[in-house]
């Protein structure tokens, strides 16, 4: 009955006219800002932050939630229009959402999407009212010690499991700590790496580093590559047309891979680092092994692309669980997320939910309302937002620079931040190019100072001995997590070792039963 009566009051928070329109005009945006590739939502939200200041908290969180689930549908339109995903979260809807445009199906796709990610995003709007009180519960018993572990777990997470390169992944996050460290020493008060300025006293700003790693270094990477929109005349997108509207066999066929992608987006999406691009991969190979009509994939099947939709959706979700309860991002745009909690003042939490309810289960309640307006939205507007592919790459990318910039230099009038921002563009620009993951960057910088914090807090009560990471319960479980997290790049060469081991003793048995025919 709590959660019931938590959530009634999330909902009449955000029952005004002001919050309705903040939260229709952030899932507008997001669409917007996923329709155009090379940004995504982590870019989009690293933008608009700024632009959230002069609001309350609960309008101005509600907001930038909206865009960032507006954002993850919206790259599902040119990755099923031009076969170009808005985001890595997309890629899996490329596999099957281009084929059935060319086969005629682009509007079919597009409302089947649309109807999966209305599904995905309420189903996961459940779960976080059912998942978040359960796991703040636990996580209030959490010390400075658990913390940090969860912390370390949290990075390894995103380095070992979900980076393609793990030494890249730990450079990344390295390096996101180190800029981190720039400011004051909370421990001695001494200044560390100001180089004698002023204005670095307080630390790097993360909405400089922000802007700069998502926005300009995107729009470098972008024009590095010579990306331009394709034309989409030849796609009738018009709700009269025929096969606009999914029959209903397709519907039928959509059922289960929606409700299935689903579910298993929002628990890949509540595990810290992991995120919606490894769910909705790994939802298009389950709907692949499950098929009848495995052939059809990559062809033209609607599963393949319902799928994925709803499983990169309810990561999105799912990925509010440890960032409210715990403190935690689970992807780049939920680091963001968290960035504009801490400039707010609030930190998430095991005691958010405790002292500020209305802030945390406003943000939950929107999700239902916001899920209902991006339906609506995605469907009568299709055409609309599809005509913004055809704006020319040459003509957004300027038009993204001054917005980058005038944002970054209202936050504090900083023209040293703005330095910062340009700076922080070449090098997304560099990490793109050479294979080194951003978001590792980002993350660690936001979780950075916690790290830190707790990692001292944690010595004082131990009094310097290490001792206390493993005379404790959560402690143990979690140093438990970390030490399989390890394990798993030694898998591949275990499993070649055994490889070899068996070849060996075969052909020690193949020997000696040659010997012995011989005799």
């Amino acid at each position: 009955m709590d959660v019931f009566n938590d959530l009634g009051q999330g909902i009449l928070a955000i029952l005004s006219i002001q919050n309705i329109l903040l939260l229709a005009a952030g899932v507008l945006i997001g669409m917007v800002v996923g329709v155009m590739p090379g940004l995504g939502p982590s870019a989009g939200l690293a933008i608009l932050l700024p632009i959230t200041f002069g609001l309350d908290p609960v309008g101005g969180i509600i907001m930038l939630a909206a865009v960032y689930y507006g954002a993850m549908y919206g790259g599902t339109i040119t990755s099923v229009l031009i076969n170009t995903p808005g985001e890595s979260a997309t890629v899996a809807s490329t596999f099957d959402g281009y084929p059935l445009a060319k086969q005629g199906r682009a509007g079919a796709a597009l409302v089947m999407a649309a109807v999966a990610s209305f599904v995905a995003g309420t189903i996961g709007a459940v779960l976080i009212s059912v998942a978040a009180p359960v796991t703040a519960s636990v996580a209030s018993s959490f010390g400075p010690p658990e913390l940090f572990l969860v912390v370390v777990a949290g990075l390894l997470t995103l380095i070992v499991v979900v980076g393609r390169n793990r030494i890249r992944g730990a450079i990344s996050a390295l390096l996101g700590f180190g800029i981190a460290t720039v400011g004051v020493d909370v421990g001695g008060g001494q200044q560390r790496y100001t180089f004698g300025s002023s204005d670095l006293i307080n630390g790097i700003d993360f909405i400089p580093v922000a802007i700069g790693l998502f926005g300009l270094g995107e729009i470098f990477y972008s024009l590095y590559r010579g990306g331009h929109l394709e034309t989409l005349g030849y796609f009738n997108l018009s709700a009269r047309a025929k096969g606009f509207w999914p029959t209903r066999s397709e519907v039928r066929e959509s059922t289960g891979p929606m409700l299935r992608g689903s579910v298993l987006g929002f628990f890949v999406g509540t595990s810290p680092g992991a995120g919606a691009t490894v769910a909705s991969l790994m939802s298009y190979s389950l709907e692949k092994a499950l098929s009848k009509t495995p052939k059809k994939f990559g062809r033209g099947a609607m599963a393949g692309l319902v799928g994925p939709e709803a499983a990169n959706n309810g990561a999105s979700a799912g990925a509010m669980v440890p960032l409210l309860t715990l403190g935690l991002p689970g992807s780049a745009a939920t680091a963001v997320l968290l960035g504009g909690f801490l400039i707010w003042g609030l930190q998430p939490g095991p005691l958010l939910m405790e002292q500020n309810p209305e802030f945390a289960w406003g943000l939950i309640a929107s999700m239902y309302l916001g899920n209902v307006m991006l339906l609506l939205i995605n469907i009568f507007c299709i055409p609309a937002f599809a005509s913004i592919a055809r704006v020319p790459f040459r003509v957004l990318a300027p038009v993204i620079v001054v917005l980058c910039v005038l944002g970054t230099f209202t936050v504090n009038g900083s023209i040293i931040e703005v330095g910062i921002m340009l700076a922080c563009g070449v090098l997304g620009f560099f990490m793109r190019l050479f294979g080194f993951p951003v978001a590792g960057l980002v993350i660690a910088l936001v979780l950075g100072p916690l790290a830190e914090e707790t990692l001292r807090q944690t010595m004082i009560i131990s009094h310097g001995s290490f001792d206390i990471f493993v005379t404790r319960g959560a402690s143990q479980a979690l140093l438990a997590v970390i030490a399989l997290l390890l394990l798993i790049p030694l898998l591949p060469v275990l499993r070649r070792a055994l490889a070899r081991r068996r070849a060996e003793t075969r052909r020690e048995d193949s020997a000696d039963d040659h010997e012995r025919s011989q005799v």
